[in-house]
């Protein structure tokens, strides 16, 4: 190169030329340059007066600089390329070997992605000096890796279904079906398994465990399970020792365990002193302690006293929607829907009812929508009838509807108008008027301070005392105790404090930070610190506590030394479970699988957080989500008529539901509608009995509640049938021949329940499912999946379960029905005899009633519909004008809750318009 030296490795760069020479260290190449221009070349070191180079040709001069450049990203360039051969070695042993390339090495591979050393890269000299290979890897992308392994892995599936047939075959006492081995041989670090009910999910994870110890992968010893009671670890643990000893695997060190049992073991090999479980935790008997710590605080502290009867008796009835919940009364003198006050009477919103029942329980004299002291009925406007009287302070109270932002709901149009109406009407005519709001009182923090200063400002003395006989059952104490049980549960698995829910409250501004919630927060802490004081004094934990002490331990350092974790019914983690796990798991080369099903997600109330499963992914990491869709138990019709029911709820995953054999679809899922359940179950239970003969059969009379049982059972149960009853929360992971359900009701005690879970637990649970009847939903499809031959359903014909009407009236194929009503023996209902569902409110069916004016069909979920007709299969199509008993001649208006609906004739036609215009615009058709 014209008598010039250019020589380059990884300690820098060393140039040698006829008139000069000068090396370039590696550790000063980023800071150096080589320039030139019209005085010549010059050699630029940070804080140096430049070097004049002579004689250097250009050709050489821009050798010097690339090779000062690449110096400069040598390390970086290595390490980059280095990446990219690892990923492709990784790929080419995968491949060679038959093993998975788990996602541990993708993410080894984008950990330098990430930098942008390919845009300074490309941007300086030294990307003249780069190799094919190294340009290879600078050009090599995140899409290029991912579908590099995608197909080294597709190839790894498929030669290991083949090269392990024989192995899949007899793994389990069943061959394994494509689905379940190809869950088996994903063996990436992260997998999550969308499992059907009965489709084998056990035999997934025995033989997940099976296939790491036979190909190598994981020894015995470093493999556990995670089941969430001591009868699945059990059964988890034979069918590990029973499997792996005919494949002829060593099953020693394997281990099956519950979270409690495996959480006490971490905490004493990290501790070296194995904690005590609470022996009221451990017999079962948390809420009988609670109770005992509850009546402690109610007679030593007045104010917690008072607050706990206030939230139990007012506030836990409330909504914290303005616009209130549907009607659960009906006034047949005023012939309007509305809701029953502790003392009896029939108001028109929750919200009024709130404060009927606080002035109620104050032993406040009231009237309740008492004549207007002044006659201002004009052509446009009825009497006026405030909302209370007091008549002892000739004073007049309204309790507006508004919410957090001083508005009325959006459905209430006309409701600010009609404010302003009557707030004129007491200034002109000079009457007192006391004004309260559903803000204030429930979302605000005020809560009935406000109320109360009026009140006695004006002369009223309250007198507090919730033992007053009631009309109306309000919460119990032992609901009430159930709810701070499941709150405390929360609280101590998202190791909340008192501070941060308060926190959550002022920063969200959500309807949750008002009164209510802080009532509840109010009373809640105190029991929580007694509970913990207990736990101290004992020397005992409770599951929560040991759950989190247990992922504490592996935090901070101790190991308890699995490559593998298996964990069953994963849509029932809690956050402290979810927090084991993910610190089990979070050291390299480490592997998780969770199998579960949010369809059968049931558990909230024991502390359950769907979201653990929701969000698997961004919780624990990236890595594929599989599904086991084909089912060994239940007949196609089960399959179709449960998935299309609880599928609806599009916030749960979308997955299909199969039988092993599709062409055995079964007999369709039977409804009787009977007031006398067990006279339905003894009919079908004969039936069934004729049908199994000798061989026999099993059946479960699955309940919602368990005080179902006395009314569910027949008193004669055929001989070749064993029957059990049990409810559906502990029927779970089994499985009979035949199910009945006997409780399909509305109401608060049917099928679905109505009682709501309290609003107060959204703070410590992950987003709520605002889907109608979510998991009740979800229980239901585990009521039907319990069944491998047939279904039976036994409904009120007064009080028909919506679902019932929902099953009847959507149960249908191309193959012809899957749901069919059937007498008490057996025999099909005609389809005009079939219980309707109602085409107002699409919640109720049409029943049969008789009123004034005879036999008429109205809907189940009067009074919160009050729609009726006398033609159930025409519905409101009929043409002539359906008779109305007196209960629903006058239904009140949904929107404003003041006016009625009268039936009235317009440009259009006829139509039904509230008797408030023009205040309330509200109409709909006849």
């Amino acid at each position: 190169m014209d008598g010039w030296s250019i020589d380059v490795d990884a300690s820098g760069v060393r140039v040698a030329g006829p008139r000069i020479s000068f090396e370039v260290d590696a550790g000063e190449a980023d800071s150096t340059s080589l320039r030139w221009g019209v005085f010549g070349r010059r050699l630029c070191r940070a804080g140096q007066k430049p070097e004049r180079i002579r004689g250097m040709p250009r050709a050489v001069a821009q050798h010097v600089r690339a090779s000062i450049a690449r110096v400069a990203v040598d390390s970086e360039l290595r390490a980059w390329v280095g990446r990219f051969d690892d990923l492709q070695a990784a790929c080419e042993g995968g491949l060679a070997a038959g093993r998975w390339v788990p996602w541990d090495v993708r993410d080894a591979f984008l950990a330098d992605r990430r930098s942008d050393f390919p845009t300074r890269l490309r941007k300086s000299n030294a990307l003249a000096t780069l190799s094919t290979h190294e340009t290879e890897a600078l050009d090599f992308s995140a899409d290029d890796m991912a579908a590099l392994v995608n197909a080294t892995n597709e190839k790894v599936l498929r030669r290991e279904l083949s090269a392990q047939r024989d192995f899949f075959a007899s793994i389990e006492s069943q061959p394994l079906t494509d689905e379940q081995a190809r869950a088996v041989v994903t063996f990436d670090n992260r997998v999550q398994v969308l499992a059907a009910a009965g489709s084998g999910k056990t035999s997934v994870m025995v033989a997940r465990a099976a296939y790491a110890v036979a190909r190598g992968f994981v020894r015995p010893e470093r493999i556990l399970l995670l089941a969430f009671n001591k009868k699945a670890a059990d059964e988890l643990q034979e069918r590990i020792e029973a499997r792996f000893a005919a494949a002829g695997l060593d099953a020693t060190g394997v281990r099956a365990s519950t979270f409690h049992s495996f959480g006490l073991s971490v905490i004493g090999a990290a501790t070296g002193r194995k904690p005590s479980l609470a022996p009221w935790v451990a017999d079962g008997r948390e809420l009988q302690k609670l109770s005992e710590i509850v009546d402690r605080l109610r007679d030593s502290n007045v104010a917690f006293r008072y607050k706990w009867d206030l939230y139990r008796i007012v506030y836990a009835a409330v909504s914290l929607d303005p616009a209130g919940g549907p009607a659960d009364a009906y006034n047949r003198e005023t012939r309007q829907s509305g809701f029953e006050t502790l003392d009896g009477k029939i108001v028109r919103s929750e919200g009024e009812r709130m404060i009927a029942d606080w002035l109620f329980l104050n032993g406040v004299d009231y009237r309740y929508e008492h004549p207007y002291a002044v006659d201002v009925a004009d052509a446009t406007h009825r009497q006026y009838t405030p909302d209370f009287y007091y008549p002892d302070i000739d004073a007049w109270h309204e309790h507006w509807a508004l919410g957090r932002n001083g508005k009325p709901p959006a459905e209430f149009q006309g409701y600010e108008d009609g404010m302003r109406w009557k707030r004129t009407l007491h200034e002109q005519h000079g009457t007192d008027l006391i004004e309260t709001t559903f803000a204030e009182i429930v979302l605000g923090e005020g809560g009935f301070i406000g109320l109360e200063e009026a009140l006695t400002s004006r002369g009223i003395n309250l007198d507090w005392n919730p033992d007053r006989p009631m009309r109306r059952e309000p919460v119990s104490h032992d609901q009430l105790v159930k709810l701070v049980r499941t709150f405390l549960s929360h609280v101590k698995s998202s190791r909340s404090t008192d501070g941060d829910l308060r926190d959550l409250l002022k920063t969200s501004r959500s309807e949750l930070s008002g009164a209510r919630t802080m009532t509840f927060l109010d009373l809640f802490w105190p029991i929580f610190d007694a509970w913990n004081e207990e736990l101290r004094k004992g020397g005992f934990v409770d599951f929560d506590d040991m759950l989190g002490s247990a992922a504490d331990s592996v935090a901070d350092g101790f190991d308890p030394g699995y490559d593998l974790v298996l964990v069953d019914e994963f849509q029932d983690s809690s956050q402290a479970r979810s927090q084991l796990v993910q610190e089990l798991v979070a050291p390299p080369g480490r592997f998780l699988m969770a199998v579960g099903d949010d369809w059968q997600a049931i558990n909230r109330f024991a502390g359950a957080d769907l979201s653990v499963m929701t969000d698997f992914h961004q919780r624990f990491g990236p890595g594929p989500q599989l599904a086991l869709t084909t089912t060994f138990r239940c007949t196609q019709t089960i399959c179709d008529v449960a998935t299309q029911f609880v599928s609806k709820n599009r916030r749960q995953f979308d997955k299909s539901m199969r039988a092993l054999n599709q062409a055995d679809r079964g007999s369709p899922v039977e409804v009787t509608h009977t007031d006398v359940p067990a006279d339905a179950v003894a009919a079908r239970l004969r039936r069934w009995s004729e049908e199994a003969g000798t061989d026999g059969a099993s059946v479960y009379v699955l309940g919602r509640y368990n005080f179902e049982r006395r009314d569910a059972l027949p008193s004669e149960i055929p001989e070749n049938l064993r029957v059990d009853f049990l409810t559906v929360h502990s029927a779970k992971g089994s499985e009979a021949d035949y199910v009945v359900i006997p409780g399909m009701k509305s109401g608060t005690y049917g099928f679905p329940s109505t009682i709501a879970d309290d609003p107060v637990l959204d703070l410590v649970m992950g987003e709520p499912d605002t889907f109608e009847h979510a998991e009740e939903r979800r229980l239901l499809y585990v009521a039907l999946t319990r069944a491998r031959r047939g279904v039976h359903l036994v409904a009120s014909p007064s009080r028909p379960s919506p679902f019932v009407t929902e099953l009847l009236d959507e149960g249908s194929s191309g193959d012809g029905r899957l749901v069919v009503e059937v007498d008490g023996h057996g025999t099909h209902v005609p389809s005009t005899q079939r219980v309707r569902p109602c085409p107002q409110c699409n919640g109720g069916a049409l029943v049969a009633r008789t009123g004034g004016h005879g036999r008429f069909f109205g809907c189940s979920s009067f009074p919160a519909c009050t729609y009726t007709t006398n033609d159930p299969i025409g519905g409101a199509t009929t043409a002539a004008p359906p008779r109305r008993s007196a209960e629903a001649t006058t239904p009140a208006c949904p929107r404003c809750g003041r006016g009625t609906l009268r039936r009235r004739k317009g440009k259009f036609g006829p139509f039904m318009g509230c008797t408030e215009y023009p205040t309330c615009r509200y109409t709909r058709n006849v």
